[in-house]
């Protein structure tokens, strides 16, 4: 069985390096030292979350200003989705073969400058390398991260670890957009301003990126510590579940045509400063809802999931019967809810199928698939947004993707042993 070492802030040698703590087996560490790791890196994700989140409440808006449409929106929010998950795949597999955790996690959050950039882009092209960019870096830290959290949650559970940090990383996902929203109010739409305010929330992310490195360590285990070979590997079950969250997620509309939809309709009234609170919306229900999912799925396993699975029907109907703000009100209500769940639970049920010592690579895997699925809802919906596709046929699309996303999760059964 491999071991894992995490050090909290741990006694030094007479050389000055960290002494070797006693062995934690099956990434098992005491609750204290768990919450604190899962707490450390939340306030880092809570302020990489202000940065980027506050742009991605503005990007669709800004990408509509510089003319670009729903297809172009809807292809940029998927393809940046797949290659942040695409790189997973291979900074997972490089992060089990070389523990070098936080080489990926700095080299990660160190692309997130590429938002206060965005200022300068003055064509909508240039602003989509720049989004891609920092989606390339989320997926290069997003393995490593998650990895850690889900061995320092082993004696607090998955769930409650992946629903504390994402509780904390919603406060700079509500935080963000609004910030941007008040700037973009007080200086009267003025985009290269707000996205240059993003700078700062970059720099403390910096700092708190460097506290928690120095506070929270994964040293390598000794080499005779070291499992030989794989004993337990990725199964049925994991892909089966990885399918249903294919479907789950191809049949929901990406948040960014939630605001490029608004966007349509308020740039008109000059009031593009209100798209972000719509974003504030979404997040502001994601943040409450995924810790009580988190706990939950702790509870009572897979079978929760169905709900953000059925859940996932009304954003994309409401947006596209949309004739006034309203509507898409409430759809960023009904995704928000969605959001909470899928952030706190989809990534903790991988911890049920995956062995330690291959979970980096079942991250990897899974997050490719989320990704390639972000892609097809992103075009199939920015498609239906520009051809003004009938509701009917939207509302078939709907019904047989996320029913059948529900056929396929119902057929995921817990394997016959746990796997730690």
């Amino acid at each position: 069985m491999a071991t894992c070492f995490i050090i909290l802030d741990g006694p030094k040698n007479m050389n000055g390096g960290y002494a070797w703590p006693a062995p934690v087996k099956n990434g098992s560490v005491g609750h204290r030292t768990a919450y604190v790791a899962i707490i450390l890196f939340g306030i880092v994700s809570l302020m990489g979350d202000t940065v980027y989140e506050g742009a991605r409440g503005l990007v669709p808006d800004y990408l509509y200003y510089l003319g670009a449409t729903a297809l172009v929106v809807g292809l940029v929010s998927g393809l940046g989705e797949l290659l942040g998950y695409v790189v997973r795949l291979v900074s997972g597999e490089m992060a089990d073969r070389t523990q070098a955790y936080w080489v990926f996690i700095f080299l990660g959050y160190g692309l997130i400058v590429a938002i206060p950039l965005l200022a300068f882009a003055w064509t909508w092209e240039v602003a989509v390398i720049l989004v891609l960019l920092e989606r390339l870096g989320k997926g290069l830290r997003a393995p490593s991260r998650d990895t850690v959290l889900s061995i320092v949650s082993k004696d607090v559970g998955p769930g409650k670890a992946f629903g504390i940090h994402e509780l904390l990383d919603q406060v700079g996902a509500v935080l963000g957009p609004l910030l941007v929203a008040i700037i973009m109010f007080n200086s009267l739409n003025d985009y290269r301003l707000s996205f240059t305010f993003l700078l700062l929330p970059f720099l403390l992310l910096v700092v708190a990126l460097a506290v928690t490195r120095n506070k929270v360590r994964v040293a390598p285990p000794p080499k005779e510590d070291r499992p030989q070979e794989e004993h337990q590997t990725l199964g049925r079950h994991f892909y089966t579940y990885t399918l249903a969250v294919v479907l789950n997620t191809v049949g929901l509309i990406p948040s960014a045509l939630i605001l490029f939809q608004a966007s349509s309709l308020l740039q008109p009234e000059h009031m593009q400063w209100f798209v972000p609170l719509i974003y504030v919306i979404i997040q502001g229900v994601d943040g409450i809802v995924a810790p009580v999912a988190g706990y939950s799925y702790d509870k009572y396993g897979l079978k929760i999931m169905a709900v953000p699975f059925l859940l996932s029907i009304f954003p994309p109907l409401f947006v596209s019967a949309a004739t006034g703000l309203e509507y898409l009100i409430i759809a960023s209500v009904f995704f928000g809810l969605v959001l909470g769940m899928q952030e706190s639970t989809y990534r903790a049920a991988v911890t049920k199928f995956a062995p330690i010592q291959s979970r980096g690579r079942a991250y990897g895997i899974f997050n490719t698939a989320y990704g390639i699925a972000f892609l097809v809802s992103g075009v199939s919906y920015g498609l239906f947004l520009d051809l003004k596709a009938p509701f009917a046929l939207i509302l078939l699309f709907v019904i047989v993707i996320q029913t059948s996303a529900v056929a396929v999760l119902s057929r995921t059964t817990s394997p016959s042993r746990e796997i730690t």
